[in-house]
């Protein structure tokens, strides 16, 4: 536990101490909260649906969560390549302990970035139906956190070179974004649609989300949380599974 401690708090470290980086992400949800929020709000109204702002910031803080963990994966390549994690490879430590460590480490700077964006949308008019629900929808979005930060861990495991990432996100981490509903409703969607949402793990945390903060879930938060849960566990294994063979 010492050296998943360790770990954790070398992550946290980095985060806080990397100012401009910490904003600098903040760039794409204040284009998204600023742009569609303001921008299809008129539209979304008109159609019935309330506003949109509403509706879509915790799609938003979900995003940021996904984007983070994910590009924890790419600092775990790098790190394995050039930095600190060579040396920690080598040391008589279980894999599984440091494993643990960097993506609980990843997860929780990840829910800072999701904390950020929270407040960026309480400033833009984002309400939560009752500020007590707050606490719930943070463990809601650390849950996200932890998912994938695994699932970014089981790329940085897998991958050999950094140019490899530039492909992860263009054809995993961009269509997990825009098929988990953050930017639209889950109702009447053609049934290939419906089935690429139901499998995909965002789709639950951004519904969670929303249905903590505003009411507004379509599955039912115990769904979500479980979908979560299930999910989190088996890409733990496999983020487990996939550093134990990295080759020093």
């Amino acid at each position: 536990m010492r050296v998943v401690f360790a770990l954790w708090m070398r992550e946290v470290r980095k985060y806080f101490r990397s100012p401009a980086q910490m904003l600098g992400t903040l760039g794409s949800p204040v284009m998204y909260l600023g742009v569609l929020g303001f921008g299809l709000g008129p539209i979304f109204r008109r159609a019935g649906e309330g506003s949109y702002l509403q509706f879509m910031a915790p799609g938003i803080m979900c995003m940021t969560i996904l984007f983070t963990s994910t590009f924890s994966g790419m600092a775990l390549l790098w790190d394995r390549q050039f930095g600190f994690l060579k040396e920690t490879l080598v040391a008589p430590v279980p894999r599984l302990t440091i494993m643990l460590g960097r993506t609980v480490g990843g997860a929780t700077v990840a829910l800072f970035q999701g904390l950020l964006v929270f407040l960026v949308s309480l400033i833009a008019g984002f309400r939560p139906a009752h500020v007590l629900d707050v606490p719930t929808a943070i463990l809601v979005m650390a849950c996200v956190a932890l998912v994938f930060s695994a699932m970014g861990t089981i790329i940085g495991s897998s991958l050999k070179e950094m140019q490899g990432f530039q492909i992860i996100m263009n054809f995993l981490v961009m269509p997990i974004f825009f098929l988990s509903g953050a930017l639209y409703p889950l109702r009447n969607l053609p049934v290939a649609l419906t089935v690429l949402t139901r499998l995909d793990p965002l789709t639950y945390g951004v519904d969670a989300l929303r249905g903590v903060l505003i009411g507004d879930a379509h599955f039912g938060v115990g769904l979500d949380i479980l979908a979560l849960a299930i999910a989190a566990t088996v890409l733990l294994i496999l983020g487990a599974y996939r550093f134990s063979k990295i080759e020093v």
